[in-house]
């Protein structure tokens, strides 16, 4: 696993962000060779995630060191973020150098309101497709899509392959079929529903129903932030 290059991962971790969108990419980047991994936020408070997992940020936004690799995940959070300024303002700073501008889920949705999505192709979790194509990307269905250098994953779980395709992108493929294999990735998930396009109509309504108020929610914040890009509705 040896390889000759430093990489500076920078993880942005948010209030109410889903906590496997970050964690899930951070098993796999914690394996690579020659690699920091940077927790970031606004201040080195801890930082609750929206299913109540504490993490502790080890770098401020403002003692950030440039990055190979900037990355930001999703979650109910993902809706403030869209509009916090700092946050964009940041991820435009660092856009202006990082090797590759990534993101999990819904962390799609917060490039895309810093202005660094419009023209790529892009994944998000399925049930914000419609809201990433309305910010000027291009959507698609794949658990990781790779355009140049922007590398985003599908929603939650999809964090695991995003991580290893970085892997591979960085140190190779070898290296990160040792990764997976350490890390004994080899999902075999107890029912095929794990997309909409296998769950069926009827379940992806009950899932859409149980998330309807983020949803709707984001859908606002979405249009707000088109009108603020300029785009048509």
């Amino acid at each position: 696993m040896d390889n000759p290059a430093e990489y500076k991962i920078g993880l942005v971790i948010y209030p109410g962000m889903t906590q496997l969108d970050i964690t899930g990419p951070q098993q796999v980047f914690s394996l690579m060779p020659n690699t920091k991994v940077y927790c970031l936020w606004k201040a080195l408070e801890p930082v609750t995630s929206s299913d109540n997992l504490t993490i502790l940020p080890t770098t401020t936004f403002a003692d950030s060191p440039p990055l190979d690799v900037l990355c930001v995940p999703g979650g109910p959070g993902q809706v403030e973020m869209m509009r916090d300024g700092e946050v964009l303002e940041f991820l435009q700073q660092q856009s202006q150098t990082a090797k590759y501008i990534t993101s999990v889920c819904t962390g799609s949705l917060i490039l895309a309101a810093a202005g660094l999505l419009q023209g790529y192709r892009a994944a998000c979790h399925w049930a914000f497709r419609d809201q990433l194509a309305i910010l000027g990307v291009e959507v698609v269905t794949e658990r990781v899509a790779i355009d140049r250098n922007r590398i985003t994953g599908g929603g939650v779980t999809a964090g695991i392959d995003f991580g290893l395709a970085i892997a591979a992108h960085l140190c190779g493929e070898q290296t990160a079929k040792i990764i997976q294999l350490l890390m004994e990735y080899n999902p075999a998930p107890p029912f095929n529903v794990g997309s909409p396009e296998k769950a069926g109509q009827t379940l992806v309504q009950q899932v859409q129903k149980i998330g309807e108020q983020l949803i709707a929610a984001s859908l606002q914040q979405t249009k707000e932030t088109a009108k603020l890009l300029g785009l048509h509705l």
